[in-house]
């Protein structure tokens, strides 16, 4: 029997078999996808060997389902990260606001809905007054509420007009790239894999409004007579469609993370107290990211026991960092600071697990630089744009770590370089057995 995936095939693959290293991305709105830009230069600049537009297969589900469409659409990090901070020549500028256009219609809907509905009530409660109350019959009018707060339409035409530029596409079946972008039918509650074959007709763009339509915020988008809605809803991060691909190596980042403020109120970092006195909306969102992350660890230990032979790399948040809960992305400062605060602080994972993470990369042909990752970067420049410096350094975010024994020094630069080289050395070596 077929599994799911299998039979696609790319044309990086033909006459290349390669490692296969996949990429699966999560959801987050606004605010994740550009935590995962950030994530995403900070891997493509330390690594050698992994080329992020040319992997085996892409995942991506909600946000991320945006962002692996930009790449699989040979869009660089380089050039995603400037998209956000300033308007690229050429481009069409990226503008938070398209995320959050108020849903017009939905609105229309329910008031027009609301005469009908009301006189239903009334001559209901007029013919069973015995069996219902007033309150009971009314509740009827529930039926006029709007199903979204937002318009998900000009999140469509933004993506449409980003894949009608230069050489991309919005036809899955003309990329030359395996890419899967991941929604929920919410009818049945099955997932629908965009891209896959029987799916692949429909348009990119489409397809992004579809994985991004998280019930409550976008309405459900109606694609052959079903109603589409965030894929986030069945997984968070759909990784096993990758593997289930055989990718040998899935880098998945997730950046959707329950925030421990416990610590944060009692020592002062935060102001406004404790989740609850900041009202409704936060803590909805601590809710949906508790529920949302306690699946992914379910899934990830899953995914060890089914898939033995592959390795998964998973890059997130820590829960102490509560810059991801509570920034406003819709300000310039404040979408530079989450972009440079995901860049730096991935680097500084990269760097503290080094000697795991290096061996696991290594197995599939990627060799992650530390002398890369040792030296003091700064992400503006690294994508050319120098004259932003640093944005200003935020109140403190994240709790400072406990006292701890000193540490060693680190290793000094040239001992890095020889480390690294040593370890190209032996990959080459592993490669070309005849050769040694």
């Amino acid at each position: 029997m077929t599994e799911p995936g299998a039979g696609l095939e790319s044309s990086s693959e033909v006459g290349t078999p390669g490692p296969r290293v996949a990429l699966a991305l999560a959801g987050g709105a606004p605010e994740g996808a550009i935590y995962e830009i950030g994530a995403l230069r900070a891997l493509d600049e330390a690594c050698d060997g992994l080329d992020l537009n040319h992997l085996f297969i892409y995942v991506g589900v909600s946000a991320g389902g945006f962002i692996t469409a930009c790449l699989a659409n040979d869009l660089t990090t380089a050039q995603m990260c400037r998209a956000i901070v300033a308007h690229e020549p050429g481009e069409h500028p990226f503008h938070p606001e398209t995320f959050l256009t108020p849903s017009v219609r939905q609105l229309r809907r329910g008031l027009r809905a609301v005469p009908r509905l009301l006189g239903e009530a009334l001559l209901d409660y007029s013919r069973h007054r015995a069996d219902l109350t007033l309150v009971e019959s009314l509740t009827r009018l529930g039926q006029a509420l709007p199903v979204a707060v937002f318009d998900n339409e000009p999140i469509r035409a933004y993506v449409e007009k980003i894949f009608k530029l230069k050489s991309r596409t919005d036809d899955f079946r003309k990329l030359g790239k395996r890419l899967v972008i991941v929604a929920a039918d919410l009818d049945s509650g099955q997932a629908v894999r965009f891209g896959e074959p029987g799916m692949d007709h429909v348009p990119i763009s489409l397809a992004v409004q579809a994985t991004t339509a998280l019930p409550g915020l976008y309405p459900p988008v109606e694609i052959a007579g079903r109603h589409i809605v965030d894929g986030i809803l069945l997984k968070t991060l759909h990784a096993s469609v990758a593997l289930d691909a055989g990718a040998g190596l899935v880098i998945c980042i997730n950046p959707i993370v329950s925030v421990d403020t416990v610590h944060a109120v009692e020592q002062g970092y935060m102001q406004g107290g404790n989740l609850i006195e900041r009202g409704l909306p936060t803590v909805l969102s601590q809710t949906l990211r508790t529920i949302v992350h306690s699946r992914l660890e379910v899934g990830m230990a899953a995914y060890a026991t089914k898939y033995g032979n592959a390795d998964v790399l998973l890059l997130e948040p820590e829960r102490d960092d509560y810059l991801m809960a509570f920034t406003n992305i819709f300000g310039f400062s404040e979408r530079r600071a989450v972009c440079e605060h995901a860049y730096q602080s991935t680097r500084r994972h990269l760097l503290e697990n080094y000697d795991v993470i290096s061996a696991m990369l290594a197995r599939h042909g990627v060799i992650l630089r530390r002398d890369v990752l040792a030296e003091e970067r700064d992400l503006w420049r690294q994508v050319g744009l120098p004259h932003l410096g640093k944005p200003a350094a935020p109140r403190p975010r994240r709790l400072p770590a406990p006292p701890a024994k000193q540490a060693p020094a680190p290793p000094a630069a040239v001992v890095n370089r020889l480390d690294d080289a040593l370890r190209r050395l032996e990959l080459l070596v592993a490669q070309h057995p005849e050769t040694g």
